[in-house]
């Protein structure tokens, strides 16, 4: 039967859509009214049919309880965490696959709209059949399944451990980190590693079968695809073979469904004895395997064909022989697509072509270097989780284990001129390219892993104004509306946020500045000097008392005289002179500390509640409140501009407005939003509320029935997403290790 055709074979539908397909955030509101936002925001994102809510273990690294309420000696663990989607392979914008459930068999993996992008795994143990991936249906075979034990969540690594007939298997997920290393970080895979040995002490005839499914190349599955199979040469003793595979009648920089129309789908496998491939319709392949313990090393000639024609699949079997110590397969799946992006109707090629002439070279190159890199991300992932415990605890390096690779993943690498430039996408969200007000809170965690490349992500938002036409005084709000093009917004019809944009580019760009050398620094400032400056004026003219404006968190709506957007305004000014010290403009420097320390004073005085113990939502609404995440960027910069007496009367209030899973953003919604909760325990950290917002974070993410991949919008109350997933914002999450720089 087809892994496709039949409803108990698939958990969720290629073409699924929702009532609110098509609505952009702002659209959530006009939808449903701000009161039902909240019940209103999953089903009104892409693809996203809830899955069967999974057991929930009371802890992140305990068993999952029996309905006894008895651990089961069976069940799978979770350390450090149970991630509400596990990120298996994710790395850019179009290669982002997840898993919505706790077991890695039975349920297929998908994009991360929801959409399947199919992986299977089966093992042959002694002649037995069992399945440790995905949810294949093979006539005339019942398939059992290899026990899961565990699942290890890192910042670079999801890890699976399963167990079965004296044999143990060992499947590992690897999206690299290369912080420092361009070369490395521009490429567009991801590994896939398997090691198995025997527990028993016995000899085990072992081997692994994986496939892919046409699925990953387009996100409709009527679309005809066509194929190849190759040997690649690589570096020392290291070959591959590859399959690719590419829409047949590609779109050139085109989405369906957020994924890409054109490019090609890479799966490679490191040659070793006792391989073998083949491409074929998925009852022929998966059945061949299981019949004959070996594929055909033969390619379907029926092609171009739709990818629902026969479900195509591309499968690799591992025969590893006699088993008694361990063995090893390293497999890697990516997406290549040229160009990359369009900007202001050049078309930019990915950043890897500047160091391999072909897919083919970069695909050998990448694994050659997989023992290499695993020593390198390994470390990488140690340093995170022993950092992120040092200042938050465990329950905070968890947290920041399942947020780097979805941050690094909205985000990818490509060649300007021969420079090197990082776009980012507003994924699940608006879709828009390099959006200021999404880069912004991703920022601490390329902060903290690597500053440059928040330099390189800045050169594009910084180029468009200077270079590209922008027509406002303020800032810009995005570099297109939709990625992969950006193409400006030279007629000025934009989605303003005029305080909001120019001080979000003002505190990116001094945050960049003090973690760079002087000299370097001092280059960047003056370079960037007359924006930088007119987006200063703009604020000091504008942030004290801001007008009827729409700022980051839109879905609230419009407001004026907001008290948070103020204070992100003021310490802006405190950040341009930072910036202006660099460029060695003293007097300017002057001016604007002047200038914001008067505005501070100003501002605690009129936000403040005539209660009088917290601040209000804006100057003109008593009574009201809200969460003064803008706080950060005074302890992240040492502004020191928010009076400690202010700040502490907050972090107080923040803890009678608790609510089981967090504080809410304001008192007008029961949702908050995980980026802003860390930026306010960065704010406030040493007083109790911020160890209760990681805590209650991590308990959301932790239990959460909302299996996608890790959203920022999400009821304190209810445990439930209220919109967004997967987006790069969760880079927030390291807003405490960013202090430590």
């Amino acid at each position: 039967m087809s892994h496709t055709m039949d409803s108990s074979d698939r958990s969720e539908g290629a073409e699924q859509t929702a009532p609110g397909d098509g609505l952009s955030r702002r659209g959530l509101i006009r939808w449903s009214g701000a009161a039902g936002l909240g019940a209103a925001g999953v089903a009104l994102l892409p693809g996203m049919a809830q899955s069967a809510a999974a057991a929930v273990p009371a802890s992140a690294s305990a068993s999952a309880t029996s309905a006894s309420g008895q651990a089961s000696a069976f069940a799978s663990t979770f350390d450090p965490i149970r991630p509400p989607a596990v990120p298996l392979a994710v790395r850019s914008p179009y290669l982002s696959t997840w898993l919505s459930a706790d077991n890695l068999a039975g349920t297929w993996p998908s994009f991360w709209t929801g959409r399947t992008t199919a992986m299977a795994g089966i093992a042959r143990i002694d002649g037995v059949a069992f399945l440790f991936m995905g949810a294949p249906n093979i006539d005339g075979h019942v398939l059992r399944g290899m026990m899961q034990r565990s699942l290890t969540l890192s910042a670079t690594r999801s890890t699976y451990v399963f167990e079965a007939a004296g044999v143990q298997l060992t499947l590992a997920f690897l999206s690299p980190i290369e912080p420092g290393d361009l070369r490395r970080q521009s490429v567009p895979l991801s590994y896939l590693t398997a090691d198995v040995r025997s527990t028993d002490g016995k000899s085990h005839q072992v081997s692994l079968y994986f496939d892919i499914s046409g699925e990953w190349a387009h996100g409709d599955s009527g679309t005809k695809i066509r194929w190849s199979q190759e040997q690649v040469a690589g570096s020392g003793s290291t070959s591959l073979t590859s399959l690719s595979f590419t829409p047949d009648t590609p779109a050139v920089l085109a989405e369906n469904g957020d994924m890409a129309s054109w490019g090609s789908v890479v799966w490679s496998a490191t040659n070793r004895s006792g391989l073998s491939w083949q491409i074929g319709a998925d009852t022929v392949v998966r059945a061949a395997v299981l019949a004959n313990g070996k594929l055909g090393n033969t390619a379907d000639s029926n092609q171009p064909r739709a990818i629902s024609d026969n479900w195509p699949v591309f499968g690799f079997n591992f025969d590893f022989g006699a088993v008694r110590s361990k063995q090893s397969a390293v497999l890697s799946v990516g997406h290549v697509r040229e160009p990359a992006i369009s900007y202001l109707g050049a078309d930019l090629p990915p950043l890897w072509r500047s160091y391999w002439p072909t897919w083919q070279q970069m695909a050998a190159s990448f694994h050659a270097d997989a023992s290499a890199a695993q020593t390198r991300t390994a470390a990488f992932d140690a340093k995170v989780r022993r950092d992120a415990t040092a200042v938050g605890g465990a329950k905070y390096a968890a947290l920041c284990a399942l947020s780097l690779r979805q941050a690094y993943g909205g985000t990818e690498l490509v060649s300007r001129n021969g420079e090197p430039w990082a776009f980012l996408k507003e994924i699940s969200s608006d879709g828009n390219v390099s959006t200021v007000d999404v880069t912004y809170p991703a920022m601490p965690a390329f902060l903290y892993t690597d500053p440059a490349y928040l330099g390189l992500l800045l050169a594009p938002m910084l180029d468009y104004p200077e270079n590209g036409g922008w027509p406002k005084e303020f800032a810009e709000h995005d570099l297109g509306s939709h990625y992969p093009v950006a193409s400006g917004h030279n007629d000025g019809n934009e989605e303003d946020m005029p305080v909001e944009e120019s001080a979000n580019m003002l505190l990116m760009c001094a945050a960049y500045l003090a973690r760079i050398d002087r000299s370097a620094a001092r280059a960047f400032a003056a370079k960037h000097y007359p924006i930088l400056r007119q987006w200063g004026e703009y604020l000091v003219a504008n942030a004290l008392d801001p007008g009827f404006q729409n700022q980051t968190d839109d879905f609230t709506g419009f407001i004026g005289h907001s008290a948070n957007l103020a204070l992100k305004g003021i310490l802006a000014i405190g950040a341009m002179g930072q910036i202006a010290t660099a460029a060695g403009n003293t007097a300017d420097a002057a001016r604007y500390r002047t200038t914001a320390g008067s505005y501070s004073s100003q501002w605690a005085a009129k936000a403040q509640d005539a209660t009088p113990d917290h601040l209000k939502l804006a100057y003109d609404q008593p009574g009201t409140w809200s969460l003064k995440y803008n706080g950060y960027p005074d302890r992240l910069l040492g502004l020191n501009l928010v009076p400690s007496s202010v700040a502490e009367e907050e972090a107080d209030w923040y803890l009678t407005q608790v609510n089981q899973y967090g504080v809410p953003l304001d008192l007008r919604h029961s949702y908050t939003k995980g980026d802003w909760e860390m930026w306010t325990a960065a704010w406030l950290s040493g007083h109790p509320v911020s160890q209760f917002l990681i805590d209650s974070l991590y308990d959301f993410a932790n239990t959460s029935p909302s299996r996608v991949p890790f959203t920022d919008l999400y009821d304190t109350v209810t445990n439930h997403q209220s919109g967004f997933q997967a987006r790069p914002v969760v880079g927030g999450i390291l807003a405490l290790l960013s202090l430590g720089r």
